[in-house]
């Protein structure tokens, strides 16, 4: 614009030297034709030069929004980074808490493996182990009679010093179960194998509560014949089949079994 006022100041010089006859209308005309290209052409440059300005414009507002979203990605990148170290340091913690469990429960089930060493060799009973939860299962002959309930003297021996071996690990669960074989029962104290199962597991949880087990951590259940070893086609299948479990279950494992009922 000032450009464009000195070119107009120059016509109106120009002007005024023709009126007082300095210059011809030939050249007159001929410098205004000249000054007037000349304004053409400054304009012509100004509209260049602002469209240039209006793009510049329009170029840093997209990279400043650019620069926004940018920064949103990078606060969620580091969200999700933050995320995922949580989730490492958990899973760390997990295989550690595993690692100490199982080196724990390795340790018990050596401890109840030499606790019951003698009635291991006679072979009165097994001892096995999984995964965090250990298990005693005992003949169904060494503790009951035939289609019975009542814990024989014999039975009683051995379940004692069972009772023994486990009363040190207050950090389980002892869960009793009974098994029977497929033959039919029906008699007025018990009428299938379901209500035998449990009167003979119910059995062995009171004689251990009275061994001094606490008697919130033991639980009694039945299975009658179905959760078989073996199968039941003929006699030692279904002595085999005929037995009782004594499980040790962490707590909160159980807690959580529970939880989920």
């Amino acid at each position: 614009m000032k450009v464009i006022r000195m070119q107009m100041v120059g016509l109106a010089v120009a002007a005024a030297l023709a009126a007082s006859g300095c210059v011809s209308q030939g050249e007159f005309d001929k410098l205004q034709a000249d000054k007037n290209s000349e304004i053409e052409a400054l304009q012509r440059q100004r509209s260049a030069l602002q469209q240039e300005l209006d793009s510049l414009q329009s170029q840093r507002t997209a990279l400043e929004r650019q620069q926004v979203g940018l920064r949103g990605e990078v606060a969620t990148l580091q969200k999700q980074r933050d995320q995922l170290e949580m989730q490492r340091v958990r899973l760390e913690q997990e295989r550690a808490d595993l690692e100490a469990s199982s080196k724990q429960t390795q340790s018990q089930y050596d401890g109840l493996v030499r606790n019951l060493k003698d009635e291991l060799k006679k072979g009165e009973l097994q001892v096995r182990q999984y995964k965090d939860m250990l298990t005693v299962e005992v003949a169904e002959q060494m503790f009951f009679d035939s289609g019975r309930a009542a814990l024989k003297d014999s039975g009683k021996e051995v379940l004692k010093r069972v009772g023994e071996a486990l009363k040190g690990y207050d950090d389980k669960i002892i869960r009793v179960i009974g098994h029977t074989d497929n033959v039919p029962i029906a008699t007025a104290q018990f009428p299938s194998n379901w209500e035998l199962s449990v009167a003979r597991a119910t059995t062995v949880v009171r004689f251990l509560q009275s061994s001094g087990v606490p008697a919130e951590r033991l639980v009694a259940s039945g299975r009658g014949e179905y959760s078989p070893v073996a199968a039941n086609d003929d006699a030692d299948g279904r002595r085999k089949n005929r037995r009782i479990e004594i499980t040790l279950v962490d707590r909160n494992l159980a807690q959580e079994l529970q939880e989920k009922r």
